[in-house]
């Protein structure tokens, strides 16, 4: 392993265990039944225990739309074209997507982050260039990318935490965008989960069933040709995975050794979760899942994180639309923790609690 990796690893310590309990002793103090805003107050609890400091309240939310091209549309598993990432980047660039939408809406600024989109996109306002190659190539017929290349992403994304970490964000989402990215990510959640690929695969962009089934063979080709190790997730990235993939699980690590907690969305993300959790199990508790995707084989993914998605919204667009909801409820949790009174600072009487 690189040393700079061994490095981050080792500087990811565990949560705040006392700045959680003395969370936990307010929220049971605030002006309501004991536990009654339910994951509300779970989320208002771990922001400022992923923080390390009880007073600390969200400043920037941002949410991180990782991009990037697969070579394994050639196998024609997509219902769209792989022309179609680079496009639909200059729309996120536009603030035309349901994503620019939805993070309007909740108040958090969205950032491309162009990690192997086969086009080449200039320099502009909301892009971050941390482009390692362009596009994968087809995992269908060896492996995806280099194990130098693989790493190379997760280091790309841990840059991407840090340098908006310095710019005072400090509540991060991760999204996605590439076409055929739903491939990479069952290969990986079969390995990693020790799923079938049929449990694991799913229609992603809403293929007919023909195509799903040539999607499931190409899957377990793949698996069949490159031999990932699940003990190794860097070799499960590099034979059988995605460049935004890997920028997510760098996102999530360099998260979680700033104090910042990252809140993923749904199946691309999940497997860039995967992917970190693999190399780092302390991570677990920097992580919110937002939603539970309508996407086949995401909830097989959430049970091997051990992660209890905050919301079942029907939804499978990716980009971090999920994501996006779910850090404005991590947000809310906040100032529930923060902004109730308690029952000394109202002058209410506290109930009794039940026998």
């Amino acid at each position: 392993m690189e040393e700079w990796l061994i490095n981050l690893l080792e500087n990811i310590k565990p949560v705040n265990q006392e700045v959680l309990q003395a969370a936990q002793e307010r929220l049971d103090n605030l002006t309501k039944p004991r536990g009654s805003l339910g994951r509300l107050e779970e989320l208002g609890k771990r922001f400022v225990a992923i923080q390390g400091d009880l007073s600390a309240r969200v400043k920037k939310k941002i949410v991180f739309v990782f991009a990037a091209d697969h070579g394994v549309t050639e196998e024609g598993v997509s219902a769209f074209p792989k022309e179609v990432t680079a496009q639909m980047v200059f729309n996120f660039l536009a603030g035309g997507a349901g994503i620019n939408v939805i993070a309007g809406h909740t108040g958090a600024d969205v950032v491309v982050v162009d990690m192997g989109v086969d086009h080449f996109i200039r320099p502009t306002n909301g892009l971050f260039h941390a482009k390692v190659r362009m596009g994968t190539k087809n995992m269908a017929k060896g492996p995806a990318m280099s194990r130098e290349d693989a790493l190379e992403s997760i280091r790309m994304g841990v840059e991407v935490a840090f340098t908006y970490a310095n710019k005072g964000y400090n509540l991060f989402a991760a999204g996605d965008m590439g076409i055929g990215n739903t491939t990479p990510t069952s290969a990986i959640f079969a390995v990693l989960t020790g799923k079938s690929p049929e449990e694991v695969t799913g229609r992603g962009t809403g293929i007919d069933d023909e195509t799903l089934k040539k999607k499931i063979k190409v899957v377990k080709q793949a698996l069949e040709v490159n031999k990932p190790d699940p003990s190794d997730p860097v070799d499960v990235l590099a034979k059988v995975g995605g460049l935004e993939i890997g920028g997510i699980a760098g996102l999530i690590l360099g998260g979680a050794a700033l104090g910042i907690p990252v809140v993923v969305d749904g199946l691309i993300s999940t497997a860039g979760a995967l992917i970190a959790v693999a190399l780092c199990p302390m991570v677990e508790d920097y992580i919110v899942c937002a939603h539970k995707s309508a996407a086949f084989g995401h909830q097989a993914a959430l049970e091997r994180l051990g992660c209890r998605p905050l919301l079942d919204l029907g939804m499978r667009l990716g980009e971090g639309t999920g994501a996006a909801i779910g850090m404005w409820l991590m947000e809310l949790g906040e100032k529930i923790l923060h902004d109730m009174a308690t029952f000394q600072e109202a002058q209410v009487a506290e109930g009794e609690e039940a026998v």
